[in-house]
Order: structure tokens, then sequence, then C-alpha cells
């Protein structure tokens, strides 16, 4: 099981009680005191619950974004007490659109994800130069309507939006249902005024909503532009965005929540009322109901849920739920209260949320509940002991579309009609968005001029119906030059199927010269080649740049099949493994299957290279078609959130099965990245320190981008082992993120590999629009076959530049409290998973430490269970069983009870068999009485228990059961 992570304030204890459990000798650490502290456990590394009823904002101080919220009440939950779920985006992470559960608002753990991959297709797959970065899964909707619960989200680049359908938001599998369109920023609100006729608000720049059919299947009205910036002139708070809406109804109006930038302001939340849900549209006169008001600009959070909390006497009160852009570390959500009056809410302190600002907790739960949540996380330490709780999502079925069917004629030719513009005429390029075509002499040959330009679309088109083929790749090409305009101009060579325009291959040419522009496209699978047109076009813009209206000249376009050599998809890259990763780790991209495993070396996370890296992959996001570094375009890289301020990851890497070419280790990553690594040429292995930042070049020489940094370069030897770790400081200065690395060949003795690297940011163009992310990773560069062994992943918020001794007075104080307990108070199950902490828990106290991540993890890992138990304690400690014999050809029943309190206890046992009391049950003592069934045949089942006593002067109650076999008796 991933150990969770938990930060409690550094405290100095004796080890004397510790030394005893372990039997051995401590190792030397910091400073110890006379006596050992009480076990207090305190926030984890991602909540900023403060222990006392107050929390600061935002919350999670990790990449949470585009948050929806949804409340389900206590009347219609299993656990009898309202519980809250949030979704947010994660793109092209697998799995993805993760599930999070909270009993208070401030502290969040993840309990599942919707899906585990959006699809077997190349883009999500790092599959054929495709990729998802910047895109997949976007800004999902989370609702709960009548027993289910529906998830709605758009994707950039994979067939629009979709809608998923759970009973059982914890533990159940998804059903997907694609829409169809694309629907931006879609937000699923039932209206239950209307019966709970479904809609979806979607929409930038303006907000428009579509009425579904009773079963969700297909779109049956639109309406167009309900909410419209225009409608409000002169409001200080529109302008920009105007997205991410969310609706709720609250007393008799609908609130809808959008997201604005206005010129020269920061981020804003902007709230629109109204009476009718669909406005104009439900009017007499076609007027606008809809009211609007600033209600949030401060400090840039915005975009969000209204989050309902129930009172006595049936009140509800409104919190936010809005996200701040925090990068590196990411888009952060927080938890804002509000003051309502005359039906309009102001957030914050007046409208002020201050970062890292306190309020008081909304919700207070029993101080056992608190401690347990407090310690909750969306990061994880992890020893791959792969004990994780296998969910359903991990076994999504799919259909693994068969290779296509290629036409070898179309292979090798060209498939361009007058490409080179000899024939004397123009003909069959047509022209496009009011641009005049002419042929002109130029440097002895003909070429065609592109004149009349006003838009980047403006220019020639040819027909390619029929003859680009799905899963061929393409070399595609032609010449360009222009004469006057921008010192250069990128020119992109675009295919267009209906499905928006894919760049097959761009350049940029300077201006005055010849310049050829070429790259290489496979085609996807899904992509409608029956109709589609080659077209010419330069980058676009709003408003549009100055190379939209550049003339120019065009010559030898050329568009060439290759011989086939695409990767498809397969179903033992997809079918599960027999590994189960837990719920903070996410694959980088979906994974494929064969070249992973917590399986093939116990304890170790395995990651095979399964191809060799090309260089060939582009943003296909970006009209300009930048190049990706091998790193990204590595598959199978493993990775977690960082946390803020200052978050540190450390791991062991057996690097002895690597293959020349190979580059494995731990990063610190977005496009921009810092990693530690161990690289394999010619035999030898060299670790060292990679730093890719701003600003990021178009084309490069992926070897130069990842050479290692000058003095950090360690040669190996003959080790096959390396202990890594990256320390990373998100507030020196904020805004940056600055990474130190250091390694060790034993885990004790450690060195730090060269100054500081950095500073990573925010990608401005949004082709990793995500926060910074550690990751573990493995790629060829040369040949595949190669493995990498990972032994644990620890987690821990102090740095080694810091020169803080090591402090075990947590460690010791969780393992002295562990010796308290009596078993008996606990459910087997709950007590079994504290032990198997205790076990691993006393394994580290017994070793030499190195680093104050080896100490913290296996802290952190038993204080949670030691939490759990807290929460899961029978009031009074009895021990109960029930066991079948037979008394010649009948069945007896025997139950059994012994008192584990330190006072009497009333015991009333209850069987389908008859009942008995045991008055005044003696500290210590056992009683049993046997039921007589009379029956020769008693299935499997269970006796039910309810003992009471006073203890510490409290009268308390336990309900138990105890199962039995069945007996059959002759």
């Amino acid at each position: 099981m991933p150990l969770t992570v938990h930060s409690p304030p550094r405290r100095r204890r004796a080890a004397l009680a510790v030394a005893a459990l372990i039997g051995a000798a401590l190792p030397s650490v910091g400073p110890q005191a006379q006596a050992a502290d009480e076990w207090v456990p305190a926030s984890s590394y991602t909540s900023t619950d403060r222990g006392g009823g107050t929390y600061s904002v935002p919350l999670l101080n990790s990449d949470v974004p585009d948050v929806s919220v949804e409340r389900v009440p206590a009347a219609e939950h299993e656990e009898g007490r309202d519980v809250y779920y949030m979704i947010s985006t994660t793109m092209h992470l697998s799995p993805g659109a993760p599930i999070m559960k909270s009993y208070d608002l401030v502290n969040w753990e993840i309990v599942n994800y919707v899906f585990d991959r959006l699809g077997v297709g190349d883009s999500f797959s790092l599959r054929n130069g495709q990729n998802s970065y910047g895109q997949g899964q976007w800004a999902s909707s989370l609702r709960y309507h009548r027993g289910k619960f529906y998830v709605a989200f758009n994707t950039n680049n994979l067939g629009g939006s979709y809608l998923y359908t759970t009973d059982d938001i914890e533990d159940g599998a998804w059903t997907r249902l694609p829409l169809g369109r694309a629907f931006h920023d879609p937000s699923l609100y039932f209206d239950e005024r209307d019966g709970g006729t479904p809609y979806i608000f979607y929409g930038s720049g303006s907000t428009s909503a579509v009425k579904l059919d009773s079963g969700l299947t297909r779109v049956v009205a639109e309406y167009p532009n309900i909410l419209r910036p225009a409608d409000y002139p002169g409001s200080p708070f529109l302008g920009g965005l105007f997205e991410g809406a969310q609706v709720q109804y609250i007393d008799g109006h609908y609130y809808v929540v959008i997201i604005t930038w206005p010129p020269g302001q920061g981020r804003q939340v902007v709230l629109f009322r109204s009476p009718e849900l669909l406005g104009r549209y439900a009017t007499a006169d076609g007027g606008n109901p809809y009211q609007a008001r600033g209600v949030l600009n401060s400090n840039g959070f915005a975009q969000g849920s209204l989050v309902p909390i129930a009172r006595d006497g049936g009140r509800t009160d409104w919190y936010g739920v809005f996200f701040r852009d925090s990068f590196p570390v990411g888009r952060i959500p927080a938890l804002i209260p509000a003051t309502w009056q005359d039906g309009w809410p102001t957030f914050g302190d007046r409208g002020v949320v201050p970062v890292n600002g306190e309020f008081a907790k909304p919700i207070r739960l029993s101080p056992a509940q608190e401690a347990l949540e407090r310690q909750k996380s969306v990061v994880a330490s992890d020893d791959f002991a792969n004990d994780a709780p296998h969910k359903a999502y991990l076994d999504e079925q799919w259909t693994i579309p068969s290779p296509p069917d290629v036409d070898e004629s179309l292979i090798g030719v060209e498939l361009v009609r007058n490409p080179g513009f000899e024939s004397g005429s123009v003909s069959p390029w047509a022209a496009q968005f009011g641009a005049q075509l002419a042929l002109e002499p130029a440097d002895g040959t003909t070429a065609l001029k592109v004149a009349n330009r006003a838009l980047n679309g403006s220019g020639p088109n040819q027909s390619l119906d029929g003859v680009l083929q799905r899963g061929v790749t393409y070399q595609v090409s032609a010449k360009v030059k222009y004469s006057a305009g921008p010192a250069t101009v990128r020119f992109n060579l675009v295919a267009d199927w209906g499905a928006g325009v894919q760049v097959m291959a761009s350049g940029d040419v300077p201006a005055g010269r010849w310049t050829t522009v070429s790259g290489r496209y496979t085609v996807p699978s899904t992509a409608e080649t029956a109709k589609v047109k080659l077209a010419v076009e330069t980058p676009w813009g709003n408003p549009q740049p100055p190379s939209s209206s550049v003339e120019y000249l065009l010559d030898d376009v050329s568009v060439i099949g290759q011989p086939v050599t695409t990767e498809h998809p397969t179903e033992a890259e997809i079918r599960p493994n027999g590994s189960r990763l837990g719920p903070a780790w996410q694959w980088n991209h979906a994974p494929d299957n064969r070249y992973w495993s917590l399986t093939e070396r116990a304890g170790w996370l395995r990651l095979t290279t399964g191809k060799v890296v090309t260089g060939d992959y582009v943003y296909t996001k970006l009209s300009n078609r930048a190049e990706l570094t091998w790193f990204e375009e590595a598959r199978n890289t493993l990775s977690q959130r960082t946390f803020g301020p200052k978050s540190s990851a450390e791991t062991k890497l057996d690097f002895s099965r690597m293959e020349d070419g190979d580059v494995a280790g731990l990063a610190m990553y977005n496009r921009g990245f810092s990693y530690v690594a161990v690289k394999r040429v010619n035999g030898q292995h060299t670790l060292g320190v990679v730093n890719r930042v701003q600003p990021f070049p178009v084309t490069f020489d992926q070897a130069t981008a990842e050479s290692f940094v000058p003095g950090t370069a360690v040669p190996l030897g003959d080790a096959t082992t390396a202990h890594l770790k990256g320390d990373v400081e998100f507030d020196a200065p904020t805004g940056q993120g600055w990474t130190t690395f250091h390694y060790s060949l034993d885990g004790l003795t450690w060195h730090r590999l060269g100054d500081r690297v950095g500073p990573q940011t925010l990608d401005g163009s949004l082709a990793h629009f995500m926060g910074h992310r550690w990751g573990l990773f493995n790629y060829a560069t040369a040949r595949a076959g190669g493995h990498v062994d990972f032994d644990h992943y620890l987690l821990s918020d102090t740095l080694t530049a810091e020169g803080k001794p090591l402090d075990t007075g947590d460690l010791d104080a969780a393992i002295t409290h562990a010796s308290t307990l009596d078993e008996h108070h606990y459910p087997a199950d709950a007590w079994a998973a504290m032990r198997a902490a205790l076990g691993k828990a006393q394994a580290a106290r017994a070793s030499a430490f190195g680093t104050q991540n080896q100490v913290d993890a296996p802290e952190r890992a038993l204080s949670l269970e030691l939490a759990r138990l807290g929460v899961a304690r029978f009031p009074v400690a009895l021990a109960v069983s029930a066991q079948t014999r037979c008394a010649g050809p009948k069945v007896v029943l025997t139950v059994e009870v012994t008192n584990h309190e330190a006072v009497p206890v009333d015991v009333s046992v209850r069987t389908p068999h008859g009942t008995k009391s045991f008055d005044d049950v003696e500290p210590g003592k056992t009683r049993f009485h046997p039921f007589q069934t009379r029956e020769r045949h008693v299935p499997a089942g269970s006796v039910s228990v309810t003992a009471s006593a006073t203890v510490d002067g409290e009268p308390r109650t336990v309900e138990l059961t105890a199962p039995h076999e069945a007996r059959t008796c002759r």
C-alpha cells in the first residue's frame, strides 16, 4: 500500500521505548529529549488544516485545477453523513479525472478515477508521433442526481466531449457516452424545477446551453449565448476568458459562476443570477433576466463551484471553491467563505482573500476524525509493495481496431498533382479565404504566387480525397520564399478532413531566401480520409499576426507515403498486468502495460524500454509544431504532483540492466524540466543533471537539449545502484522552481550534484498546462529492451540544503504509541494494517538513516494507520468468536466472549438459534454458551453481540458480529 504522508511539526523525543520495541541500538541522529512526547498526528503535505479549527488558503498546496465539487446529503449516503466529492483536470495523464473525497471541505484524498485511459488511439498513447500534451481531459463537471453520479468533460483532441456515469463513485465502474461534439468547459446541470431535465452549459467568451434527452444521449434543444459580456456594457468585471460556467439553484434563483479576466486586472469571479435558468429564452419579451455582479477579485482566485453546507434547522450556507494560478506548483484550489446579503455573496474577508490567509473551518468533526482527515493527502510515498486496492477503472474494456488496410500502389509515389506548377495552369490548386493565385517565373522555373492574403488561412489548397491513408506516415515538404514582411515567417502544410486543420509539416522561413519546409506526419486511425484538403497556411493568431498578410512564392509541394512501419495498439498493451499502483500515481499518457511491473521484482517498480525515442514528436496543439524532447516522448513515465512551498523526493535506482543509450532517473518536470539520471554509453554508466528552461526553441537537437549540466557528471564505475534525491524550492523566489539534486551509493552518505538548477516556470504556450510533477522515467535512444528498477519513492518537506539534523522524534512517538494499544479495541483489518505499517517503521528505525525522507515516509504511513484506528476503535474491548461442531447428528453453535476491559461488561448474544446474556463478565474472563440448533445442517452465518460497560465513568456500548462456518452432521 502506498505510504500516505503527513507533516507534523518536528519534535525531539526520547528513544528508550522505541529501542525496547525494536530490540536494537538506535542510530545516531539529532538530539533527543529525556521523556517521550505524546504522539500527535498533524496535517499532510497537501493539507492547510492548522489543527485548531482553522485552515489557510489556498488548499492542498498542489495542482488541482478546474474543480467541480458535489455534496451527497447524509440521507442519501451510506455513511449517514454529508460527504463531498471533487473532480479536477488532469489532461494527458492516465488514469484521469481523479475523484477526491472530503468530510470537511478542507482535507481531501483521492478515492477513484473516472477512466484508466481516454482511448487506445495514438494521441493518448504517445504513439506514431502523436501526443495529448495540453489537451486530453479538461474542466470536468461532477453531478449527483437521483442516486447516480455523472461526470462531463471536454477533450480538445479526442472526439469532443464525454459523459460518464456510475452508481458507485468510490469503487464502481463508469459507463462512457460520447456526446458527439465539443463543449468548452461543460457544466452538467439537472433542473429539478423542471422534473430533473438535464442541460449542459458551456462556452468561452459567452455562455450557451443545450438540453439533453432524459437518457442523456442526445441534444434536443440549443440555447446559444444565454450570457454575453455585451449585454452588460460598462461592467468593469467583464472581459477576457468568460468561461468555466457552473450552475446552482439557491433560494429561488439560478446562479451561474463565471471566471473573467478583464484587461489590466487579475482573474476574478463573476456571478449571474436569474429566476429563469434559460434567461432570455424563458421570458415573454425575450429580455435578459440575468443580473451580473463581480463577487471576488482578490489575488487571482477564480473558477470553481458554489458548495452547500447543511446547518441545524434546515439552513444552508454556501461557500466557494475557486482555484488560483500558483505555477510552477500549479493551479491550487481554495475554500472561501461567503457572506450573503440581498441574495448576493461577498467572498472572503469583505471581498479580500489573502494568500495564506486563515479562515475558520466550516465543518467540525470529532477529534479522532479530524486527526485522521488532516493526514489525508493527494501525494504519497511508496514502497512499491503492490498492495493498493484494485479499482474498477483498471478493468476498462476496449475494442482494439484492426490495422488499416494499406493500398501499396499509393506508397512511395507523389500524391500532389501539379506539385511544381509546370503544367501551365494553377489547377488543381484552388484559393481559400480570399487569396489570389497566379503562376510566376522564379529562378528558371515556375512557382505559384500567393497574394491578397488577409488571414492566416489565406492560401492555396488541393484535394487529396481518398488518397491519404490511415496509419501511413507521409513525408511532406514544399519550397517557400517571400520578400516583404517579418524577418521570419512560420509556414504550415496542413490537412483538413473536417476536424480542424492537422499540421503535417512546418518550418520557419527567413525573408528573401528559398527555404524547404518539411516534416513527417502519421495519419490517425480515426481520420476521415475520404474528403481531405491539403493547404498552406501561416500560424493563427487573434488578432491576425503580420505573417497573415505576407505574399509568397510556393514550389515543389510534395506528399509521399512511406513504407508502413507504424505501431498499432494491441490487447497486450492495455491488458492489466497484475500490478496496482496507489491513487497518487498517474502515468504521463496511457501506459503500455507490457513494459512496467510491480511483480517482476517484488518491492520494486520495473520500467522497461518498449521502443526507441525518435526525436520526431511535435506539439500537435501548437501551430508552430514545436518539437518534443526525448524525455517528453518517453512512454511509461510515472508521475506524482509536487507540493509547495518546498518538496523533496528520493528513490533508489538499480541500473544494472540498462542498454547502451538508455537514460533513467528522477525528474521535476513539465515542458521545462530538471532531472537527475543515469546514462549508459559504451557500457559505462554516468550520473548527472539535466536542466531545460525557457525559452523553448521550435527545433533543436534532442541529445544536446538533454546533455548533462557542466560539472554534474559522475562516473559510476562498477556500481549498479544509486540513491537519487531531488529538493525543489517554489518560494525562492515565488513563481519559480529551483531544484537541487543529490546522490548516494549507500543511502547514507550523500553528495550534491552541482548548484541548484532552474528556473522552472509556467509554459506560456500552455502546451503543458499543469503544475510541475515528480517523475520516474526510463527511455532508450539506441535499442529497446533494457530495464531499471526503482526500490522506493520517499517524500519529505525537509531539504538537505537546510542542514538540519535528522529528527526521528515523530517516528519514535508513533512507534511508542502503537505499543500502548490493545488489539481487542479495533477491527481486525484495521489492526492488521497498523501492524504492517508498524513492522516497516520498526525495521526502518533499527537501521541507519541518511535523509529525513527515510525517516518521514515510514512515520507518515504508521501515523495514518494509527489515526484510522482512532476512528475505528470499539468503545468496549470484547473478543467474540463462534464455532460449529457436531454433537451426534445435530449441529452445536458455540459462542465465546472474552472481556479485555478493566471493568465488568454485560454481554448479550443473539443467534438464529436463541439468545444468551452474560452479566458482569469480569476483566480478563471468558464466557461461552453452546446453542443447540437441532439441525443436521447449518449454513455459514454470523452471530450478533452487544456489550455494555461504564468505562472511565462513561456508559459505552458496542455492537459486534462474529462469523461461523457451515456444518453438516451425519
